[in-house]
């Protein structure tokens, strides 16, 4: 089975699926990472993208593409072009599990990278993604306007218990991006999440979604 993530900045992927993806690797599942953005300085991007085949790595996933749109400004850029590059990475992995950001975070890349993978995830064309899941992102989910359209509701859940400390490990990897309690990227308040989502369902730690598709 193959599983792609789209991150719309490095580091995502292991806040909302990083649990999951450990997973998925262990059971003999192949994992794809599509970075979305980069940052504005050849310093910074090199940081990044050394930081994030670490986390990776650590998690066992098969590849990590990474795309050079710029970071922050997403939005500005035509979405022709983003569509463009998402179905293209869609084509050549062709996923039967998909994750993409919740399309109501705070950051309007997340928005954006959301809308553009469910246009490359459409059932055309030969493309038939099995299931797709919406997931949390720490500093980003929990901030935007409480309002209907933006509200996060959780329906599936997934057992992250032997990889609570895995996942800790692999976000350990993104040192740039690591901040000091309360904030909420950090290692004790993912661990805090991690519990609170697996109270709901009876385990020790969890990570959660919204379900968007399902074929069965």
């Amino acid at each position: 089975m193959k599983v792609l993530v789209f991150a719309p900045h490095n580091d995502d992927e292991v806040l909302g699926v990083g649990g999951t993806i450990a997973k998925y690797a262990a059971q003999g599942h192949e994992v794809f990472i599509c970075e979305v953005t980069k940052s504005n300085t050849d310093e910074e991007v090199k940081e990044e993208r050394s930081e994030a085949l670490a986390a990776h790595q650590l998690l066992g996933v098969k590849e990590t593409i990474f795309l050079d749109f710029p970071i922050v400004t997403l939005r500005e850029t035509p979405l022709v072009k983003i569509n463009a590059e998402f179905l293209k990475v869609v084509e050549d992995i062709r996923p039967n599990i998909a994750f993409i950001p919740h399309k109501g975070d705070m950051h309007m890349d997340h928005t954006v990278v959301s809308h553009s993978a469910m246009v490359a995830l459409r059932p055309i064309n030969g493309i038939k993604v099995e299931n797709i899941y919406a997931y949390e992102t720490l500093s980003e989910t929990e901030w935007n306007l409480p309002t209907v359209d933006n509200a996060y509701m959780p329906n599936v859940w997934s057992d992250i218990s032997k990889f609570i400390d895995l996942k800790k490990e692999a976000m350990n990897c993104y040192q740039s991006q690591l901040k000091h309690p309360p904030h909420p990227r950090t290692l004790e308040i993912i661990e805090a999440l991690a519990k609170l989502r697996g109270s709901t369902v009876g385990v020790p730690f969890a990570e959660s979604f919204m379900l968007v598709r399902r074929l069965i």
